[in-house]
């Protein structure tokens, strides 16, 4: 009940509000987005955009990253691992991967590394900002941004030498400690910048049977290395190197739905990835420069379970079962783009135009085993992908208000899977995306824009050997999407708001589903895969405002809502409910975040904001769903100089709320195996102490 007052309290400030938002200085435009072919101001950005300033991330480091970036508009998240790593952008996103390769909806990108298929591997420490681009990005990130974009960018080297120490303490013996350092190598030259960051807990369940409170924990290790080369005047190179080392349990489900496991093989989520990124920045002539990019990442990703979520004897033999899950997969990758980007003498058509021309290559391949206790040998795949792309946009200026962007992107994808079950399957085709927007300048205070943008995501496989051969497959699903939005600022920039109203539809909807089985010893098994059983829409509202009532108070909110539905759906398993009209899993139709910053006494900040969300389906194969729920968070932070401490608390009422849920599914032999609902609990309350300093 607490919860529900607390969701109608908020939607109607929201709602007061009108507009809403992630906290900016007080500063004309200091954001500056760098997601796009261009570097632009917040405030110009034609898009649905929402931007996390270094200092929101600050008391959020130990913080799971997409836990972080689901307080935004429109953006949720699933878990079913140690923490969670899957994304969804107004309900489109992967919310699970077992045995079959996903291709994502969502695009992350880190230091312009593609971190999309890694995301257990993005931490908060040392960073600038987190730029997260809603809706298909399909000129500028193709394949990978049909439901949008993530950019996360680190810190840069600068030419001072400085850095900044942090550790936190808090419950669930939760420790953290980060350094980074800023060396000029050669003043104005060679500059470089260099980070540590460590966080360990021993997470929020108990394994009553093993006597142990860390089968789900938290061990994450990042390590970067920044460079900045001014090679000449009109040459600057970047060089970004990467060390992730994540160990986590994962012992996150239990019989009763509570945070007492009884697994006697508790599994794990580990990912080690080394990754590097590669920039040159070269001014051609005045009229042009030229920006080449090269990446490669390499990852060795584990994700095990005890399906049975209990130990041999507790339960009567004629009826229990014993089994244990492994997914072992060797990640390669490797992005090359070149791009020719337009400067304002090197404009086209009389001085009007500003134009971007690129090509672009990638290869990945997954290498997969599966160990699993019903199968007679371990299963292996191997997926490789490669594509290659040309895209080009245009901006032409009418006037000194009125701007056309139109942009294209064609895209060769080809794909090629086989395993152990002497599967092969080869995917060739052609896809196509791109955007044609109108912005219009009208005073320096409001930007009005108007898009329609296409993305699309390739086909894929399914690789589950109980499956038909009609069912391997599934097909690419393209995305048209309409923005319109407005940008402005009012009362001399004390307020501040952006407004995006979308509406998009779906072809060949790709629909995440499954079929469970009952095995001869009564248990249930999972047959997950992917089909285009649907078309689909959504439309909704993305609204953020900032605003500084005084110089010492900040004001924000930010409020998604999204409506999204079935318009047909034609899942070929014969069991399958008919869920034509009903929205997607993991589409909630409302979302907000509502909080305040006091500055008071020259050098305390007193911060609180709460983050709710709608009720939504875990699931595309049953109707079970979450209850709306509301998190309170607050934080008191001293600065001296360059000394900060800060006290926080999350969940502050201790809320109990789900973030991945199973339904119509049976796996507990005391019941004999009825059909119930399976969750995962959220983070309960937490408390802790942040402190850092700066020289």
């Amino acid at each position: 009940m607490k919860s529900k007052h607390l969701t109608l309290s908020f939607i109607a400030v929201s709602a007061i509000l009108n507009l809403p938002a992630f906290a900016e200085e007080i500063n004309l435009d200091p954001i500056v987005v760098g997601a796009d072919f261009r570097d632009q101001n917040l405030s110009q950005v034609s898009n649905s955009v929402s931007v996390i300033s270094e200092k929101d991330i600050y008391d959020k480091s130990s913080q799971s990253f997409v836990e972080t970036i689901a307080a935004v508009p429109n953006v949720n998240f699933s878990s079913g691992s140690s923490k969670a790593k899957y994304i969804q952008i107004r309900g489109i996103g992967e919310r699970s991967q077992f045995v079959t390769p996903v291709n994502p909806s969502v695009g992350v990108i880190v230091d312009g590394i593609d971190f999309s298929q890694n995301v257990l591997g993005v931490t908060l420490f040392d960073l600038k900002q987190i730029e997260v681009l809603r809706g298909p990005q399909g000129t500028t990130f193709g394949a990978n941004g049909m439901a949008g974009v993530i950019n996360v960018e680190s810190n840069e080297p600068t030419n001072d030498v400085n850095g900044h120490i942090e550790a936190t303490v808090g419950d669930y013996n939760t420790k953290a400690v980060g350094i980074a350092v800023n060396v000029p190598i050669v003043e104005d030259k060679l500059l470089s910048r260099f980070s540590l960051y460590k966080n360990t807990s021993d997470g929020y369940m108990t394994n009553s049977y093993l006597g142990r409170e860390d089968t789900n924990n938290i061990d994450e290790l990042t390590a970067k290395a920044k460079f900045k080369w001014f090679v000449s005047d009109n040459h600057t190179i970047d060089l970004t190197l990467m060390h992730v080392d994540i160990d986590n349990g994962y012992d996150a489900w239990t019989l009763d739905n509570t945070r007492d496991s009884h697994s006697d093989q508790p599994g794990k989520d580990r990912q080690k990835t080394d990754a590097f990124s590669l920039k040159s920045t070269y001014q051609v002539n005045s009229k042009m420069h030229l920006i080449s990019s090269l990446s490669y990442s390499q990852s060795d990703m584990e994700y095990s379970y005890d399906e049975d979520w209990s130990y041999v004897g507790e339960f009567d033999p004629d009826w229990a079962y014993s089994s244990f899950d492994q997914y072992l997969r060797d990640r390669k990758q490797a992005d090359v783009d070149v791009r020719m980007v337009s400067d304002e003498e090197g404009r086209i058509f009389n001085g009007s135009t500003d134009w971007t021309v690129g090509v672009y290559y990638k290869d990945y391949s997954e290498d997969m085993i599966r160990n699993y206790t019903y199968l007679d040998a371990p299963f292996n795949s191997l997926y490789d992908t490669k594509n290659k792309a040309i895209y080009g946009q245009l901006d032409t200026h009418f006037t000194d208000k009125l701007t056309l962007i139109a942009g294209l992107r064609v895209e060769k994808w080809e794909a090629e899977y086989s395993d152990s079950d002497n599967v092969n399957i080869d995917t060739d085709e052609v896809l196509n995306g791109g955007k044609l927007g109108l912005n219009y300048q009208a005073d320096a205070d409001q930007l009005y824009y108007v898009t329609l943008s296409k993305g699309y995501k390739p086909g894929g496989v399914n690789s589950d050997y109980r499956l038909t051969a009609d069912a391997k497959e599934y097909q690419t699903e393209n995305l048209w999407n309409l923005d319109a939005g407005l940008n402005s600022s009012h009362f001399d920039n004390k307020v501040k708001s952006r407004l995006n109203l979308f509406y998009g539809k779906r072809k060949d909807q790709q629909v995440k589903s499954s079929v469970v089985q009952t095995r001869t010893d009564g248990s249930s098994e999972f047959i997950d895969y992917i089909t285009n059983a649907a078309e689909g829409t959504y439309y909704g509202l993305e609204s953020q405002i900032d605003y500084y009532l005084i110089d010492d108070l900040h004001m924000y909110t930010s409020l998604g809502l999204l409506k999204a539905k079935f318009d047909e759906y034609n899942d070929p398993n014969p069991t399958a409910l008919d869920m034509t009209g009903r929205a997607p899993a993991n589409s909630p139709e409302y979302q907000y975040n509502v909080g305040f910053d006091y500055f008071f006494l020259e050098a305390w900040t007193f911060k609180a904001n709460v983050e709710g969300k709608g009720s939504y389906y875990f699931s595309n194969r049953h109707d079970e769903q979450t209850d709306p729920y509301a998190l309170l968070h607050s934080s008191l932070e001293y600065t001296d100089g360059s000394f900060t401490a800060s006290v926080w608390v999350r969940n502050i009422t201790d809320e109990e709320y789900y973030v991945r849920g199973f339904g119509s599914f049976g796996n507990n032999p005391s019941k004999f195996y009825e059909t119930e609902l399976y969750t995962q609990l959220g983070a309960p309350r937490t408390a802790g102490l942040t402190l850092s300093y700066d020289f």
